[in-house]
Formats: C-alpha cells, structure tokens, sequence
C-alpha cells in the first residue's frame, strides 16, 4: 500500500543532547572529522546506513539510546568541547579580521556568492561535476578564512541524476525525490513565522514564487530557492525539479529565478538576519547573469538612469568563466529573452532593448539571434577571470570579439587557479599522521589556510610510515570497490552465485590508476582503450601490473558520453581483466573521498586546451597520489616532474583528431610501461620504492600549499573583491551617472579621434640597446580633450610577422595645441632596452579614473596606412 502524503517527524532530543542538532544543522561536520567522529558514536550502524548524514542519523535513533546518551558522562564532555569548538569557530577571529585591509575599511562588507550548483556533501546532492564541487569548496574555504560571504543558488527536488547500469552496460538514470526537510536545511522565515517567499513575474500574467531554504556551511550561509510551491502552477512548480534538466524556456526559468530570485532572497535574508548587505556579487559562471539586470532594477527604481545603474552595477560585479569551449556557453533564442522581460513580464521597468544588448553576440563570427549569458556576464562586471593561467589565455582569445582593436593578451580577462578544500578531501589517515609530525592545529591551519612552511614538514616523515600510508589507503580503496562493485553488479541483474569473483578484485599491492570525471567527449574517457591488446598486456603484467579503477557520469541527454561509458564497461566486464579494471557508477563526492586517497597515479587526458582547470587532480594529490596528465589545466601550470608525469601531446593545427588520439594514447601506454610502473616497483636497499616515495613527499610539501581552496579564496579577496568592493563604493549616483555620460561622450566622439602623423627622431641614427627614440605624434581628437585620452607608444620585440610580442606602453605627454586642424602634439621618450628585432607602434585610448582597464570601454584608435613615417619602425 502505497502513502498518499509523505512528511518528516523530526525527532525531540532530550535537553542534555540538544546541542547534537546544532551540529548536525551546520554543514562544518561535512570536512570536521572530530564532529562526524561524535556522531557515529552515536549509532555505528546507524550512522553507516544513513550515508554518514547527521540529519538522518538522529532521525532513526531509538529514544532509548538517546536516553542512555543523555546519562553518558564521557558522551555529554564530548558533545560539549564540539559544541564549544563549533562557537569558537563560528564567531572568533580568522584570517580575513586579521587581513591588513581589515582596520583600514578596505575590504567588503559581504560578497555574494552565485552558482547553479554546490557540492558541499553527499547529505545535500546538489552538484553534478566540478563547477559544483569548485562553488562548494569556496563556500568551504571562505568559512574557514572568516570571508563575510554568502552563496546563492537552487535546491532541486530531484538534484542531479543517479547512475546505474543496465546488464550491457548502458548508463540508466534515476531521479530520486529529495525532502528537504531530511537535509541539513532550514525554511528562511518572517519575524511572524510564515516562510519568506520570493516571486517572479511571468508573461501572460502568471508568477513564479519560490521558498528560500538555508544550508549553514560553517560560517557562510548557502540560500538555494526552491520553486516547490503550492501556489506556482504546474510547470512553475516544476522549475527547480532537476539540475541541468529540460529544455530552453525550462532553463532559461532556472536562471532568472537564480539570478533576478537570488537577489531578491540575498536582500530579504539580510534584512531579516542583520547580515550586511554585499558590495561585490560574483557570478561563478554564466547561469546567474540576470543577477546584474536584478540591481539595474533596483538602482533604477531609486531614481538612475539605465546607463548610469549599469556603471554602479558592473564596479561592484566579478564574472568567473569556467568553459574553454563556446559549445558549453547557454545561449537562448532571442525572442524567447525577450518574451520574459518589460512590460507584462519581468523587470517591467528596463527596456527590454538594453537587455537584449547585453547578451548579443555583436562580435564577428557571433549569431545575432541568440542572447549568450556568458556575454552578458563580461558585459556586466567590470572584473572577470578564468579559473588557470591557461585557461585564462584561452578565455581571452574566445571573448576577444567583444573588445576589438585589442590583441587577446590584452582583453581583460585574468585569472586565478581554482584550489579544492584539503579537510574535505584529505584523508584522516593522512591528516593524522601530519599532526604527529606538527600537531593537530598546525596541521588543521596547514589544510584551511595554507602557508609553505607548516608543509615542509613532511620532508621528517620517515619512508616506511609513508609506504605504510600509502599501502593502507590502497587497501581500504580495494574494499570499496569490491563493495560497490558488488552492488553494481546486483543492480544489473547478476544473482550472488554469478558474484565471487569480486572478491578478488584489485590488489592492494599493485600500481593502482584512478580516472574519474564527467564523460564529456573531450575528457577521453576511452582514449585508454586505443590499443586494447596493449592495455591488457599492462594490466596482466608478470611483473610489474597495472590496475585501474574509473568511474564517471555521462550527461543524461548525451547519448556519444553514454556509448563511451559503454564501451569501458564491456571492456571491463571481460573476464580476463575484470580483476584488474573497474567501472564504479555513480560517481560523486562519497565515493570520491576513498577514491582520491587510494589511488597511486591519478589519470587526465583531456584534449588540450579544453580543460579549464580539472580540480580532481589536486585532490589526488593531497593524499600523496602523483599526476599523470596533459599539460592541461592547472596542471600545465604547476607540473614538475617531482610531481608525476606529463603526457605528450599531438595538438598541432594539421593533426586530425584520430591520429591525435592514437598518437596521445601510444605516448600514455610508453610512460606508463617505461617510467611510472618501473619507478613503483623498484626497490632500494631498504626494500621500498625510495624514488617513489620521494615524489610523493614532494607532491605533498611542494605542491600540497599551491593547490589549496584558502589560497585561491584569499587571492579572490586581494585581486578580484576588494577592488570591486573600492570601485563600488566610488560610484554612489552621482559619480556614476557622471561616468556614463563620460562613456557615452566618448563613444560618440570616438569615430573621429585618429592617428595623423608619427615622427621619430634617432639621436645618433643607430638602433642600439640603451639608445632613446624620441617620439612626436600628431593626434585628432574631435569633440574630446587630452584629459579624455591616453596617447600611448607600444613598443617590442617582433615576430617575422611584424606582430609586437610581450609589448610595452609608455604614455605619452601632451606638447601642444589644438593646431588650426585641431590636431594636438604628444611627445615621449621610447628607450631601447632589448635586443633583436624590435618595432614599435602608437594608440589611442580612453582614460578615466574610474576605468578598471584601458580596453574597458572596447575603443582604441591606430596608425593607418595613410599615417606618417615613423609608424610601426622596425629596427632589425
């Protein structure tokens, strides 16, 4: 008999135990091992059949051993130095009160945090992949920095897909029904308890509202709307069903109720909670832009222009890009934007013309027909970046379009390499042993905050306990597998008699390889399986063997990712190799923290460029395993060969994509026959792998302190947040309406501000290292004035293209005028200081103090063919 109505009866803890809620309700228990320690002392058993969720936990413990915890002495000291340390936490001083631009009022109030998806535990699936995982580790280390932040985003009934295989290993997808009120979530309510409620409007007079639950991530509040409403109508209701479900208008709904929603739930919270209103708002990824036209209505309904409310908003907005491909970007048709904004619709006071603008693809090779969110983004943040250096290169070549004159290396994209969350993902079998060495708050501080030094102890931790580490790992990975293995196995049909062979599955004394993503074509999930023969032949060695544990999920509508999953998993099933290779389904953040810690090499081969950063390999890396990569990503940045390995790679314009792939694949299966495994299992005089244990002491003292969530948070606050949180403040109404005309005078002027004429004067006629040119140019500059430009001369080595390399500007001083042309004199002194081919050429370009960049506004004037002698010198 089936139940027409489904509800949760919270359980009444006995008032001795009452603080067990409070911890259970803050998410800090997720990367706090004492904590979570508490609770599955609680119930062993129930603790492991509620997936390690405190929440569900206290749900199902009888009120018998409740009462028999409440008597518990030893238990209720315990509860209490936990509840205590949860207060200190929570309310002392951490590194951002103690920051320099803390006394002096620099640093933001409060930032607001976007993102469609957080990964901040299994008890909360609300993440698909590594843009998740990435938002929930920043919400984490913010935490842990004391970064007055607060996260934005959606609670969907359905989260992302559940993944199991049919008996050909076909991917199947399950969408089981959340309860938020079995999550560690609360209702946000009125001071008269009725829930607060935001609402959207609609076209055709219908409204969306949406319910705002809050998660507690230590210190940081995670607000995700929920449109599970009884008052929204059937298809309204069904907005937040499903991460990264249906199709457009379904999508474009989640990202205005992300966005225009998220706004409206960031004010009502800090109203009702006191919590200071945010002066930077930072967009991670294109899926909450709206988020920008929200404050446009807000500042325009105070008394601004649109121009004028846009300036305010782009000051105080940071744009974070997490794609390397324009095939990952959303894009809507143009109509459909259009149908959802002015009157009858939502923002009825914004002219839908200035919307749609936004996201225009203006740009040559650009669709005019398609609104693309992720130019919306640039467009509305004076600051943006990518998320590795490479990929921040990348970015600027892809977005170059939308600021033309400019070379890419110009385009003002920068970057700050994404970092994980080490108390996440570190291993409490690695975490102990650093606290051995260094003690338990130096190795917490170590983890959380980062800083070399409190790393370099790992150089005193002798080769057999790392070896003893490491074999341990290895082992408890081995019984993690087998278990899922088996369950995998039950689900695709296989009675228990089919199953004893898993119990011989993996080894923990050999070479273990992980590979887990999401199986997107470009990640190659299958490029090892170019050479099957091969492949086995590694796997089966004699000697030195190989095994391999992957694992990752394919979109549910990609049918080319779910051919590829197949195809490994046929591959897998063969009874020759199945002891040596496994496919794990369902892939995601529990079993990634056995995953990460019990593998020796962790695999990437994406194609090169298109990882943008691929965090997975950090993790890894934290628990002492070494990297097996293409220079891709973060890897690219920080690989060394004390680190693992880099595979070459075949990405010359004329190579095609099979030969690539062949190519790549063949170099994979030489290192790993000629260096990694070789290196694995050599033995020193000592009887253990000395070299190889020495790239793991130096994966985790050198490499350990770069790959942190706390040094990628702390470089958001000092690079990207407290220049926002400055430019915001400078702009209140009137500085920014005074700014727009600015730009708007300017645009206006622009068409006739131009280049005349470039004179150099060589001292001794000799273009010699330490010589000086001097530099006379005349300029136009119409309706402008020398305080509206900058005349600048760029100068540098040169390509056999004549294409300026590594430039460098040198402003140039007004020396004269208006003539009777209306031309005005700039001179400048250009010194020599390199050798070698060398040119130099003159622009123009807009200055005004509140410019972030010289690009900003997209304008520069150039010499031209018609300019005089002098343009563009070269001197060979």
């Amino acid at each position: 008999m089936k139940a027409i109505r489904r509800f949760t009866v919270r359980p009444v803890l006995p008032e001795p135990l009452r603080p067990l809620s409070d911890l259970a309700r803050n998410l800090r228990w997720s990367w706090h091992a004492e904590t979570r320690e508490l609770f599955q002392s609680v119930d062993p058993d129930g603790w492991r059949a509620a997936g390690c969720d405190p929440v569900r936990l206290l749900g199902s413990v009888p009120a018998a051993r409740l009462a028999e915890l409440a008597r518990d002495r030893r238990f209720l000291r315990r509860l209490s130095a936990a509840a205590d340390d949860l207060d200190d936490y929570l309310h002392g001083r951490r590194w951002y009160q103690q920051h320099q631009g803390a006394s002096d009022g620099e640093l933001p109030a409060a930032v607001a945090y976007f993102s469609p998806e957080f990964g901040i535990t299994a008890a909360l699936p609300q993440y698909s992949g590594g843009l998740g995982i990435l938002a929930g580790d920043h919400l984490k280390a913010a935490s842990d920095l004391g970064l007055p932040l607060i996260g934005v985003g959606l609670l969907y009934r359905h989260g992302y897909f559940r993944q199991s295989l049919s008996r050909d290993g076909w991917q199947q997808e399950h969408y089981p029904l959340l309860d938020p009120n079995e999550m560690p979530l609360s209702l946000l309510r009125q001071e008269n308890g009725s829930p607060v409620r935001v609402s959207l409007a609609l076209p055709g007079g219908r409204r969306l509202h949406a319910h705002v639950w809050v998660a507690r991530v230590g210190r940081v509040p995670l607000l995700m709307l929920d449109s599970d409403v009884e008052d929204n109508g059937p298809c309204e209701r069904d907005v937040t069903d499903r991460l990264y479900g249906g199709g457009s208008e379904h999508r474009l709904l989640q990202e205005m109720l992300l966005g225009i929603g998220g706004v409206r739930a960031v004010r009502a919270y800090c109203a009702l909670t006191g919590h200071p209103d945010p002066e930077v708002f930072h967009t991670n990824e294109g899926h909450a832009g709206f988020l920008g036209l929200e404050r446009i209505r807000e500042l325009s309904e105070e008394g601004l222009e649109f121009d004028a409310a846009l300036e305010a908003v782009r000051a105080g907005t940071v744009f974070t890009t997490h794609t390397p491909v324009p095939a990952g970007i959303d894009r809507f048709d143009r109509e459909l934007v259009a149908r959802h904004f002015g009157d009858g619709a939502e923002l009825p006071g914004v002219d839908v013309e200035r919307v749609l603008q936004l996201g225009m693809e203006t740009y040559p090779g650009g669709e005019p027909n398609l609104f693309n969110m992720a130019v919306m983004g640039l467009r509305l943040a004076q600051r943006a970046n990518g998320v590795s250096t490479l990929h921040g290169a990348v970015s600027r070549e892809m977005f170059a379009g939308l600021w033309p004159g400019f070379d890419p290396e110009e385009v003002p994209i920068t970057s700050i390499t994404n970092g994980v969350h080490a108390p996440t993902w570190v291993a409490p079998e690695v975490f102990r042993l650093g606290s051995r060495k260094i003690g338990a708050q130096r190795a917490e501080d170590a983890l959380s905050v980062g800083g070399s030094q409190r790393w370099d102890s790992v150089a005193d931790i002798a080769d057999s306990e790392i070896w003893e580490l490491r074999r341990e790992l290895r082992d408890q990975l081995v019984t993690e597998v087998r278990t899922r293995l088996r369950a995998s196995w039950r689900q695709r049909g296989a009675g228990s008699a089919e199953l004893g062979w898993i119990d011989g599955v993996l080894d923990p004394d050999i070479l273990t390889i992980g590979f887990a993503r999401r199986v997107p074509s470009y990640k190659r999930l299958t490029l090892m399986l170019r050479d099957r023969d091969r492949l086995m032949e590694m796997l089966l060695h004699p000697t030195r063997p190989v095994q391999i544990v992957v694992a990752g999920k394919a979109h549910p509508a990609d049918d080319g990712g779910k051919r590829l999953v197949r195809e490994l998993v046929r591959f897998a099933d063969d009874p020759r190799v199945r002891h040596r290779i496994v496919f794990l389904p369902d892939y995601g953040m529990g079993m990634a923290q056995k995953l990460y810690p019990g593998c020796d090499v962790w695999l990437n081969n994406p194609l090169r460029p298109l990882e943008a950063c691929g965090t997975s390999g950090m993790k890894a890396a934290l628990n002492g395993c070494l990297n097996l990569s293409v220079l891709d990503g973060w890897w690219d940045e920080w690989y060394e060969p004390d680190f693992g390995w880099a595979i070459p790679t075949a990405d010359g314009p004329t190579t095609d994509e099979d030969r690539r792939d062949d190519l790549e694949a063949a170099a994979l299966y030489e290192l790993i026959e000629q260096r990694v495994a070789p290196r694995f299992y050599d033995r020193g005089a000592s009887g253990l792998p000395e070299r190889w244990i020495e790239m793991v002491r130096r994966t985790l003292a050198n490499l350990g302190p770069k790959v942190l969530a706390g040094r990628m948070v702390r470089e958001y606050v000092e690079r990207l947040y407290t220049p926002a949180a400055l430019a915001h403040r400078s702009l209140d109404g009137r500085t920014a309406a005074e700014l727009a005309a600015w730009k708007g005078r300017v645009r206006a002027a622009w068409p006739r501000v131009t280049v005349d004429h470039v004179e150099v004067d060589e001292a001794n006629g000799i273009a010699e290292l330490g010589a000086t040119l001097g530099l006379r140019v005349r300029v136009t500059l119409g309706d402008l004035s020398p305080d509206d430009v900058e005349v600048q001369a760029v100068a540098g080595r040169v390509d056999a293209a004549d294409r300026l390399r590594d430039p460098q500007t040198v402003p140039l001083k007004p020396a004269g005028g208006p003539d009777q042309q209306g031309r005005w004199t700039y001179e400048g002194p250009l010194t020599l200081e390199r050798t070698g081919p060398f040119g130099y050429t003159v622009r123009i370009l807009p200055t005004h103090r509140l410019l972030a960049t010289g690009a900003d506004l997209g304008l520069v004037a150039l010499p031209t063919e018609a300019t005089g002698e002098g343009a563009g010198v070269l001197m060979r």
